[in-house]
């Protein structure tokens, strides 16, 4: 069940080598849009275009920074052009001390772009100068110089998830193992113990989906236990992941056709993690290989 997002426009900057790359990259995870290095001219004309858009571009992201030859000119006067015309927007400082700053320049082998022939402290330094008074405006200011990735992924995630709803986007899918396993799930559910409607000739041919189908497979003692067991687990795995900071978790069950069992099961998750107010979506991927026209190969009961 998809969720609207209210619209968002942040502008990432700050310091050469203070992590705006890994900012934006857990950003584009939360949903956002992501521009990198638009020149600032063009900044409120592009934030009116995405506030106008009928919330077909809801949370945006613009990386700015010293990269773009008209930074330092037009800037700071763009961010108090919008201040003044009462347009919204977040500022993300990145930061990190000029040690740090350095040991990473080192490791990339990459210029600074304040000093492309001159020595990176003193690139560094310009840099640190000029941008103070953007500094000051910034609505939050990250210090990744003792981050973690893992860390900084968290400190993300607490200041731009959505408010309403879980931030990590859960896929429940569906399929058949002699279509193969999904190469994308972090969980991966065998269901195939199950009892089979395909053994039941009435139900053959219909999928998990059909009432008939899901009662059948309901009615067992053994699928009971079962959907118990998984409400629990889902209870409890679910809250963790969201606290670790994993924005992504593809659930995928497994019978041998993916025409029953595990469209039955699936469609459980789904529902159950809706009742619980998490944002989850819905996929068969192996249902329609599975055509009357082409029988089934037996499954093992």
């Amino acid at each position: 069940m998809e969720q609207e997002n209210a619209y968002r426009f942040v502008i990432v900057t700050g310091m050469s080598g203070g992590g705006k790359t890994e900012a934006c990259r857990h950003l584009e995870d939360l949903g956002f849009f992501c521009v990198d290095n638009l020149p600032p001219v063009f900044i409120p004309k592009f934030a009116e275009l995405c506030a106008h858009s009928a919330g077909h571009i809801a949370r945006v992201v613009l990386v700015v920074d010293t990269r773009s030859r008209e930074f330092f000119d037009t800037f700071l006067h763009v961010l108090e052009t919008m201040d003044k015309a009462g347009q919204t927007y977040e500022l993300l400082f990145m930061d990190a001390d000029d040690e740090t700053i350095i040991r990473r320049y080192k490791e990339t082998r990459r210029r600074h772009p304040m000093a492309p022939n001159a020595r990176l402290s003193d690139g560094i330094r310009r840099e640190r100068a000029q941008l103070a008074r953007v500094r000051e405006k910034a609505t939050y200011i990250i210090d990744t110089s003792t981050l973690r990735k893992a860390d900084l992924k968290k400190k993300i995630l607490a200041l731009f998830s959505s408010a309403e709803g879980s931030p990590m986007g859960i896929n429940v899918l569906s399929f058949g193992f002699k279509h193969g396993v999904p190469r994308d799930a972090d969980m991966v559910l065998d269901v195939r113990f199950l009892p089979n409607p395909f053994y039941i000739d009435a139900l053959r041919d219909k999928s998990g989906e059909v009432p008939e189908v899901a009662e059948y497979i309901a009615k067992w003692p053994a699928t009971r236990e079962f959907t118990a067991k998984l409400d629990d687990l889902m209870d409890f795995l679910i809250p963790q992941y969201i606290k670790e900071g994993k924005t992504q978790f593809v659930i995928a069950i497994g019978c041998t056709g993916g025409m029953h069992r595990s469209v039955y099961i699936a469609r459980h998750i789904f529902t159950f993690l809706g009742n619980r107010g998490w944002q989850a979506t819905l996929e068969h991927r192996d249902l329609t290989k599975n055509h009357p026209a082409a029988p089934l190969e037996g499954e093992r009961p």
